[in-house]
């Protein structure tokens, strides 16, 4: 008998003002500030990260960038592979974000506003692309969260039909509250893709990550890690352990 497939951990760094922060809700204005990205980057590497879920929150929010610290983090977590979202919209910002060194590339709001052109860039570029799915309910929330960004089912239908080649999906309610995941949102998503699901939003406990890694085999890949590891309620070593098992 093999072991299953392990569960994918990404400790997130979400960067506003060149800063490392954790938000609660995806709201601006709830920033709790970390130091230096590239000091939380390096402590993840440190213990045993083999991938990071880098945020420009600036970006997200239409209030500027933090390109230069992003190149940063990256060149400093050499050989790791990065998974990098906030504000990538056009083909120039998504030029930059696959120049800066990132291995995947997440599309949010722009795959709401713009399907041709995710689709279009879904095509051209395949695995590097995923795209997150962020929800109340069954609503998706856009523009940093701050707007309704149409029914999920909807745009996911019509991702599946673009050949979207991975979904990470957030229940925006549970998001920096350490309220756990909501799996059930979870399981719907993945009944109606056979594309790798990533799960982000209100990780508390190492329980929590192992009934998702309970989820492996019906298509859950990952899960995006933050406030829980900020917080100390598990290290990441301990969160790699379970996840692994």
């Amino acid at each position: 008998m093999t072991d299953s497939p392990a569960l994918v951990l990404l400790p997130a760094v979400d960067i506003a003002d060149g800063q490392a922060v954790r938000l609660t809700q995806g709201q601006a204005g709830t920033e709790t500030n970390h130091g230096d990205p590239a000091d939380a980057a390096a402590d993840w590497v440190a213990q045993g990260a083999e991938w990071i879920h880098l945020v420009d929150l600036d970006a997200a929010f239409g209030r500027g960038n933090n390109v230069d610290v992003i190149r940063r983090v990256i060149a400093q977590a050499e050989g790791i592979k990065i998974e990098l979202s906030g504000g990538i919209r056009d083909d120039a910002s998504l030029e930059h974000a696959l120049e800066s060194g990132a291995t995947r590339i997440n599309l949010g709001t722009a795959a709401l506003e713009n399907p041709e052109w995710a689709a279009t860039a879904i095509a051209k570029y395949g695995e590097a692309i995923a795209v997150g799915l962020d929800v109340r309910g069954t609503t998706l929330a856009a523009r940093g969260w701050t707007e309704d960004g149409g029914d999920l089912w909807e745009v996911l239908a019509r991702l599946e039909d673009a050949g979207c080649a991975r979904y990470v999906v957030t229940d925006v309610t549970k998001d920096g509250t350490l309220k756990g995941p909501n799996v059930d949102l979870l399981k719907q998503v993945m009944q109606r893709t056979d594309k790798p699901v990533i799960a982000s939003g209100g990780i508390s406990s190492l329980d929590d990550l192992i009934e998702l890694r309970s989820l492996v085999g019906d298509g859950l890949e990952g899960a995006i890690v933050g406030r829980a590891l900020y917080a100390g309620a598990f290290t990441l070593v301990e969160a790699l352990a379970v996840a692994s098992n």
